[in-house]
């Protein structure tokens, strides 16, 4: 990464980054985003403690390198207290609860608490696209990245999508377009974040063993354009309810998407084709035939895409083009192969209720369906519903399991318990039948047998792949 004197950076953004040189900062969790915050931190000339629950010696090289770069590392259980006292401003990861108890002296102190996202932006004036919702952020966030790759502008896909953004805020041009997905534990440390295009796709309950309740839960979701003005823009889910309600608490103007009918103003689905009417007369962009994406869901996030693309300029031609390259993402809906008839797809990113849902409405043909994990708080009586007649076994694995059994077992659908993934694979492989599908999409987060959602694929594509 360059220093500060190496890159040139708008007036807001340089001002920013020069506030906070012989600063004290500590950055609590030393994960992906933790590390890049660190590296960002020290590059501008902040005295820089990073603090982890974890020992060093478990955070891998690079956390381990922060030290011959000047970062103090103060690491282990019960350490970060300690490591927070005496700063002047706290970088907190999204993994990290804002009620952990190594911040309450923080917020005594009325120390500026806030996350990597906030601080990547505040580095940079890049136009910015934010996208949140519960379900669909990673695909319609690289999909509205393709899109806006086929014009001039540069353009940097950042966020929760795997890439901090303030990994490359020192480097990033300003007259480039950021698109960001954000997350709700993203989104509750952003202070001043505005982007200029905010989109929600949809709010279905998660992580509510973090939020608490669904009220919550959207509220930080609106935060997404807490700070956007009538110059801005805001593009929601006309689909939706709960996400259609958060209309009335925006004041920049809204571009609404839907699936189901023909909107005034808006992007919209009209006669098999994806069109779109923003300045009183319809232009069509694609026809539905041309989306390489299994199920509904995607026709939605397609939509999304299209409405945070218009606001840049870019034409209905270049939109078309991207849509029909568009291959999707890693870990959703993603084919892994066929064999001996039956078709393998990882959705590990199916991590709650909602999003297994929209997977399973994906496919017509019968599903032996793989899932569990960690629950989240969720009620998983809506896979009940949705299973009944469409899967045809259940393969159930980790610490949610039974609850899930106990749901499946309601709407008669057979289940079948599992000790690992390779368990839960070779036992799927046996109930299959030419021309079923295998479906990994586990309804629940990964952290009760898996680093991530992305180690809990790989995990299930390799040992697809193995078998013969």
């Amino acid at each position: 990464m360059n220093t500060l004197d190496e890159v040139e950076m708008s007036t807001r953004g340089q001002a920013y980054l020069r506030s906070l040189a012989g600063r004290r900062v500590a950055v609590l969790g030393l994960a992906k985003s933790g590390l890049a915050a660190a590296r960002l931190l020290r590059a501008v000339g902040a005295d820089v403690v990073g603090t982890d629950a974890k020992p060093v010696g478990a955070l891998g090289r690079e956390v381990a390198a922060l030290a011959d770069l000047g970062v103090r590392l103060v690491t282990g259980p019960g350490e970060s207290a300690a490591a927070l006292a005496g700063a002047d401003l706290v970088v907190v990861s999204p993994g990290v609860p804002l009620d952990t108890p190594a911040l309450a002296s923080v917020r005594a102190r009325q120390v500026p608490i806030i996350g990597e996202l906030e601080l990547g932006w505040r580095a940079t004036e890049a136009d910015t696209i934010a996208i949140t919702g519960t379900n669909g952020k990673t695909t319609t966030t690289a999909l509205t990245g393709a899109i806006l790759g086929l014009q001039p502008r540069p353009v940097l896909v950042a966020g929760n999508i795997g890439t901090p953004l303030a990994a490359h805020a020192l480097d990033f041009p300003a007259d480039g377009l950021l698109v960001c997905e954000v997350s709700s534990f993203q989104l509750e440390t952003t202070e001043l974040f505005q982007p200029r295009v905010a989109a929600v796709l949809n709010l279905t309950p998660d992580h509510l063993d973090r939020h608490g309740t669904f009220e919550a839960y959207a509220d930080a979701k609106a935060r997404i354009f807490a700070n956007q003005t009538p110059a801005d823009c805001v593009v929601l889910n006309a689909d939706d309810a709960p996400t259609a309600a958060l209309a009335s608490r925006t004041s920049a103007p809204i571009v609404w998407f839907s699936r189901r009918r023909e909107l005034s103003h808006g992007v919209f689905v009209r006669a098999g084709r994806i069109a779109a009417k923003l300045n009183g007369h319809v232009e069509e962009i694609c026809p539905l035939s041309e989306i390489f994406l299994r199920g509904q869901h995607n026709v939605e996030n397609v939509l999304a895409a299209t409405a945070c693309a218009l606001w840049t300029g870019i034409s209905p031609e270049a939109i078309r083009t991207a849509i029909g390259r568009f291959r999707g993402v890693t870990h959703r809906i993603e084919w892994v192969r066929d064999l001996a008839g039956v078709k393998y797809y990882n959705d590990s990113k199916g991590t709650n209720v909602d999003s297994t849902l929209r997977a399973l409405d994906s496919f017509a043909e019968p599903i032996v369906l793989i899932a569990g994990g960690k629950g989240k708080g969720q009620d998983f009586k809506p896979l009940a519903a949705a299973s009944r007649g469409r899967v045809a076994h259940a393969v159930l694995i980790g610490e949610d399991a039974e609850k899930i059994g106990a749901a499946l077992t309601d709407a008669r659908v057979a289940v079948t318990y599992a000790r690992s993934l390779q368990d839960a694979v070779e036992r799927a492989r046996g109930f299959a039948t030419p021309g079923s599908i295998v479906l990994l999409s586990p309804a629940c987060a990964s952290f009760d047998m898996f680093d991530n959602f992305e180690h809990r694929g790989e995990v299930f594509k390799k040992i697809v792949e193995r078998l013969d």
